[in-house]
């Protein structure tokens, strides 16, 4: 029965794959003189998640709307699949929605808040009620089927609201903030079971997220936005080791921010003299002079406290148990304050205040212009 219903929301009516292709070409959009939205192109490839991942402002809810035919962007080009869609209004861009609330009709069923979409199509009853009934067995709702709203978990009413975008057949799933509401146990297992519904249904999707280990954790790639501009589009793991600016580099994760100037150039690599002391190794996303000053961001877990003589003298001011790692916070003889990360033992703790310690790098930092 799950076989046929997969089949059901991944196959259009002429037998071809629902999925498609989106692409954004040179998308802008102003309020008033302000940009909102400035310069940006993104292509998805069909059935590709990516995540629409930046502070609060800096354009992803506008660049959602704009998909959705809810906003007409001031200028630039989208295309689902090879049609532009730019005149279409949003009933006709087969483009399915999740909103941050929900949106759940509260006097209607489960069954009846999925079959919405339908209704407005008008489809057949039989065809409809098995469209419903496949739809939540898709998000593992169909038991709750005569419920309300108001009777259901913030998790079960998101499956609902999924459920109800899936059944209309979109051709691209937006999701905005559709996490914010639960808590930090259901946000995980919700993450991992809509992963599980967009890879089974295999539909184009895009979540909209402040959340930076939302979107490194469930993206196939991830578009980070900053005052309208798309600073990096790339997969998880290179937003995270290779950051291709310094904002990227801040805003993902962590980082230790010091001033230093390019000493040596090697043939991928560079040597930095810190200000405050000693040398690191950096790499960086674009080529630097030997004399160049620059801004080295090294995360917390590439530093290592040690008793090493080489390292760079430091002072704990506190020391964290974060469950599987133990974070300390170290003065440097400047007053400059590091982080630094590594994994936690059973038994270990944290050393205490005071203690006198050496840092040294074990990965490369990353530099870039000052």
């Amino acid at each position: 029965m799950l076989l046929r219903s997969l089949k059901g929301i991944c196959m259009s009516t002429s037998g071809q794959p629902a999925s498609l292709g989106l692409a954004l070409e040179r998308i802008f959009h102003h309020y008033g003189d302000t940009p909102v939205v400035d310069d940006v192109s993104l292509a998805l490839a069909p059935g590709e998640l990516i995540a629409l991942l930046g502070p609060s402002g800096c354009g992803k809810t506008t660049l959602l709307k704009i998909i959705a035919g809810f906003q007409r962007q001031t200028a630039g080009i989208v295309r689902i699949g090879n049609n532009t869609v730019d005149a279409l209004p949003p009933n006709r861009r087969r483009v399915g929605i999740v909103f941050q609330n929900y949106a759940l009709f509260p006097h209607m069923s489960v069954a009846q808040n999925v079959a919405y979409g339908l209704d407005v199509t008008r489809m057949e009853r039989q065809a409809k009620q098995a469209r419903v009934g496949a739809m939540l067995e898709l998000v593992q709702m169909a038991h709750l089927a005569d419920r309300y709203p108001r009777q259901l978990s913030g998790g079960q009413q998101q499956r609902v609201a999924i459920a109800r975008a899936l059944a209309v057949q979109p051709s691209i799933l937006l999701l905005d903030e559709p996490f914010a509401a639960l808590d930090k146990a259901l946000r995980l297992d919700m993450q991992i079971e809509l992963k599980r519904i967009q890879r089974n249904a295999g539909i184009t999707t895009i979540i909209v997220t402040h959340d930076q280990e939302e979107a490194l954790s469930m993206a196939d790639r991830v578009a980070l936005l900053n005052r309208g501009k798309l600073e990096q589009f790339a997969a998880p793991t290179e937003i995270y080791d290779r950051p291709a600016t310094l904002f990227v580099n801040t805003f993902v994760g962590t980082a230790n921010v010091l001033d230093g100037r390019i000493e040596a150039v090697d043939a991928d690599s560079y040597t930095v003299v810190l200000d405050v002391g000693g040398t690191v190794r950096a790499m960086a996303p674009h080529a630097l002079a030997h004399g160049a000053k620059v801004k080295v961001c090294l995360r917390p877990e590439a530093l290592t406290v040690t008793e090493h003589p080489d390292g760079l003298p430091a002072t704990v001011e506190v020391g964290l148990p974060l469950g599987s790692s133990i974070v300390h916070e170290l003065r440097l003889a400047n007053g400059t304050l590091l982080k630094t990360a590594a994994p936690r033992s059973a038994g270990d703790q944290p050393l205490p205040g005071g203690a006198q310690v050496r840092l040294r790098q074990h990965a490369p930092a990353v530099a870039f212009p000052s």
